[in-house]
């Protein structure tokens, strides 16, 4: 079929073998949140820039935003850097979000070597405990909105009211929820309490929604088990506020990379062209200016 253009908003590139970056979440004796033991799948090889042009050449994918995956790397600038040099090699990734601890007293000496980097366009900060109305945690926050950073957050459901309460402290600084708010279960119950918190999110119009990573929490999915996540994002957000990922090569854990697209358009088959083009390639492009 012919495929829309496709601007990735979510993946990963890495380099086990790298001297200065280190990937917490690929280690052999890590079992991520929702994942488990597959993930150890993932480090026994390398994902770089290249392997992700050629998973992805059938697929009409023109750019990617890369989100950091040197976790518990001891500088993490040394990843913006070799994203950087991945860039100019390959013309992968448009846009990096990095990490930086923004619970750390320091961490504007972090945003500030970050931003050296013209492709840097955001943080995701992995915090810990109740962060999203922690002090120490806002304080830090602030400084995005100095440096022209936006926010990705792992959020789920039962956060977002913090979360709006986030976005509203904050209305110059753009927060986008990673992975559909990270629905952890398949059951009715628990889909109306994920679209209660969606909703409650999108009423802050400084939150945007990344539909991505729907196989961490569905190892086994369908196009008919993931639709009504997909749609019920772009029912609370608008299809203006949304924007399609694939968080790979995570969810290569539990599709090829086709597949994912082809499930996306089959979805919103019903959208007109330009909310089809919005979703998949337009808004992402406008979000972090590639």
């Amino acid at each position: 079929m012919d495929r829309l253009e496709f601007v990735d908003a979510h993946v990963h590139f890495y380099d086990m073998q790298h001297p200065e970056l280190f990937y917490g979440h690929w280690q052999p004796d890590v079992d991520p949140p929702l994942i488990g033991k597959q993930m150890r799948k993932l480090g026994e090889r390398n994902f770089l820039a290249e392997d992700f042009i050629e998973v992805t050449r059938a697929s009409n994918v023109t750019k990617a935003v890369h989100v950091q995956a040197a976790i518990g790397s001891k500088d993490p600038v040394k990843e913006t850097e070799w994203l950087m040099d991945a860039a100019e090699r390959t013309g992968f990734p448009h846009a990096i979000v990095a990490y930086a601890d923004l619970r750390d007293p320091g961490v504007e000496s972090v945003l500030e070597r970050h931003c050296e980097y013209s492709k840097m366009k955001g943080i995701r900060d992995f915090s810990y405990g109740d962060f999203l109305v922690a002090d120490d945690f806002h304080r830090g926050y602030a400084l995005l909105e100095k440096y022209n950073l936006h926010a990705s957050i792992a959020a789920q459901c039962q956060d977002m009211d913090k979360l709006a309460a986030l976005a509203n402290k904050f209305p110059n600084t753009v927060i986008v929820i990673d992975h559909a708010g990270n629905p952890a279960e398949r059951t009715p119950e628990y889909f109306e309490l994920w679209k209660r918190g969606m909703e409650t999110a999108a009423t802050e119009e400084n939150i945007i929604c990344k539909i991505s990573g729907l196989g961490m929490g569905d190892h086994n999915w369908k196009v008919d088990s993931i639709r009504p996540y997909v749609l019920g994002c772009i029912e609370a957000f608008g299809v203006e506020r949304c924007i399609f990922a694939t968080n790979w090569p995570v969810d290569s854990l539990f599709s090829s990379y086709d597949v994912l697209i082809d499930a996306y358009t089959e979805i919103v088959a019903d959208f007109s062209d330009d909310e089809k083009r919005d979703l998949f390639a337009r808004n992402t492009e406008a979000l972090y200016g590639i």
